[in-house]
Order: structure tokens, then sequence, then C-alpha cells
């Protein structure tokens, strides 16, 4: 008998395509045959001519996935789609469409991940919430959250009202993003506390930087900020971000490896000073900064924009006010790409250490 799973979350970005990518990575080495479906997504690119969401595409280059990437992702929502359905919208049509998605995507499957979006009411304004889909398509439902201790409980009881109302089985939760330094406490005390809710725990995963960390690639496409310099080190990480306030020879005590500086465009001392510490650090073969971002939408003269070719630091610029810029970085929400091999390797590592792949296929089985 076919197996499926769906993968929901108490709210956006705790994780669900994270843990789906290694869940899937996972019962490839127990099955022959697995299979992937998202049935509403709310991120879309187009792929092959259609609009197909992102983890989809995702999910299709990275784990080799052999079927119709339109199947994987049968209704993606695009701009103006909420309002259109409100006024004239056609049920029945979406879920015909979920269903005989679903229905190819599964043909000859052994096992099939759902990957939901957002928590269980998401979709609601639209009939297909994500406690309606699981229903639709049969299946039960492991819910993942982020790290904590009393929010997460509040989280998972709140969303599985919502699955037990549809009459879904929520079989056990995925705990995710954990502060290393509370990981022992945080797990100890989660376990206490939904198991005498009645509520299996499948895995408590720390949180990892790497996974959140954007890539100045990241930066551009989830930005309206333009490259200015060569198209080199895009892929380069940022695992700090340093605002040019202060005198350049106070900034520069503060560089570590993969820093990002924001800098108005006009600070010109600033921005030389940071290329020239770059430049002898690359030099030495030590990596230093990842990027700059240029604010106020201010072109620096033609000394440095010369010394930024020299130096090949990405160099984006922003129409914005530097602690704008700040916060737009500050709040970006990160997704793998295809192209992030280290993440996708690492999210498989994470799954196959901290959740137990047993427990779940006894609670599907």
């Amino acid at each position: 008998m076919q197996k499926r799973i769906f993968i929901a979350a108490t709210r956006q970005n705790d994780g669900k395509t994270t843990i789906s990518l290694g869940l899937i990575r996972a019962f490839k080495k127990r099955f022959k045959n697995v299979g992937f479906i998202k049935p509403v997504g709310q991120r879309y690119v187009f792929e092959h001519g259609y609009k197909v969401d992102e983890d989809s595409v995702l999910i299709e280059k990275v784990c080799g996935m052999r079927c119709s990437v339109k199947d994987m992702s049968p209704v993606a929502i695009d701009k103006g789609f909420t309002e259109n359905y409100i006024k004239r919208g056609d049920r029945r049509k979406l879920v015909n469409s979920i269903i005989s998605s679903f229905e190819r995507i599964s043909k000859r499957k052994d096992l099939v991940i759902i990957e939901g979006t957002g928590h269980a009411g998401v979709g609601s304004v639209f009939d297909l919430s994500n406690a309606k889909v699981a229903n639709l398509l049969d299946t039960k439902v492991i819910l993942v959250t982020s790290g904590g201790i009393g929010k997460p409980i509040d989280e998972i009881e709140l969303n599985m009202a919502l699955f037990e109302k549809e009459g879904v089985d929520v079989i056990g939760v995925i705990i995710n993003k954990v502060i290393v330094s509370k990981y022992r406490k945080i797990k100890n005390m989660l376990r206490i506390g939904l198991k005498r809710k009645g509520i299996d725990v499948f895995g408590v995963i720390p949180y990892t930087s790497q996974l959140s960390n954007p890539t100045i690639q990241n930066i551009l496409e989830e930005t309206d900020m333009k490259l200015i310099s060569r198209k080199t080190g895009l892929s380069n990480i940022v695992r700090k971000v340093l605002i040019g306030a202060m005198e350049p020879q106070t900034a520069v005590g503060y560089i570590e490896n993969n820093s990002l500086l924001i800098v108005p465009g006009d600070r010109e001392d600033m921005i030389k000073a940071v290329l020239m510490v770059h430049i002898m650090k690359k030099s030495k073969k030590k990596a230093s900064v990842s990027g700059i971002i240029l604010t106020g939408g201010i072109i620096p003269g033609k000394e440095i924009m010369k010394l930024i070719e020299n130096a090949s630091v990405p160099v984006l610029l922003s129409k914005d006010h530097t602690y704008k810029a700040a916060s737009l970085i500050y709040d970006l929400a990160i997704k793998i790409r295809p192209q992030d091999k280290e993440k996708t390797l690492l999210a498989e590592k994470l799954v196959r250490e901290y959740v137990d792949i047993d427990k779940i296929l006894e609670k599907i089985g």
C-alpha cells in the first residue's frame, strides 16, 4: 500500500522545504520510488513555460524527480489570484487540478511527500487550506515548528485543532531551528510537554546559521537592489552585516570573514578602507568581505569604482537609506536554491542525524 505524508508547519519559514528535502533523501534510501508534490504554492517561478512553485523546482532538480514539474505544483498563486477567486472562483476546478496532478505524481510510487504552504489555515481564502488539502489527499500530517518551549507548543495545539476539524491525523512533530546553547534543555522540555498532550516528537534539529545566511545572489533576487560591479562573487555567503556609520579606522576592526558592508554611496573614505583590507587579505588567500551595499542610490566616483573592479567584490546599489537597506537584509527569508549544493547536503545531514525516520514509517505504515 502506498505511503503518503503531508509536511505542514505552524507558520511560514519554519523550514518545511528543508525538512521535505531531507526526508526525500532519507526515504530514497529505503524505497525505490519516492514522489513529491506541493499542491498549493505561493512563490512561483517560470519553468518550462509554466508558473510553478519554486520549492517544487528545487526538489525536482536536487532530488532528481522523474515527473512533470507542473504536476509537482498544480496550483501556483500569482498576483490577483485571491481577488479573482473571491469574485468568481471555481473551487471544483482547483480541486480537480490537484487530484489529477496527485494521481499522476503518485502512480507507481512507494511513498509521496506532500508539502503544504504556511500554517494549517493558509489557503482558506480560496477554500484550499492546508487542512482541507490534507483531507482531500487522504494523508497523515507531520507538523514542523521552530524551537522554543511555550511558543511552539501553543502553535502546535492551534494548528492541530484545524487539522482535526477536517478529520486529518497529525501523527507527530519535528522541532526545527533550536538554539544550540539551549538545545538539550529545549529538547527535554518539549518532549515532556508534548508527551503530556499525546504528541510524538520525531526530531529536534539545532539551528544552523549556514541555512539561514544569505548569499549575494539571494539578496539580488529578493530585493530591488542592482549589481553595479562585475558578476563576480554572487555565491558569497554573508555571515555578518556591518553598517558603515563610524570612522574607517574603527570600522576596519569589526570586519570578519564573510562580512557585508552597508554604507552610503558617498562615504568613499569608508568604502576605500574596507576594499583595501579585502584586497590585502585576498592576496594572502584569506576570505574577507562578501559584498558591499551602497545606499541612497549614490554611485561613488571613478577612483572608487576602479578599486571595486580590482577588488572583485560584488557591489549592490540600493535606493533606500542605510537603516532601511539593513532591515531588508535582516528580514530576508532565505530559501534554498538548486545551486546551493552545500545547503542541500546540510539539509540531508540534519534530517539523517536528528529525525527518527523509522518512527515516522511506523506511524504511517
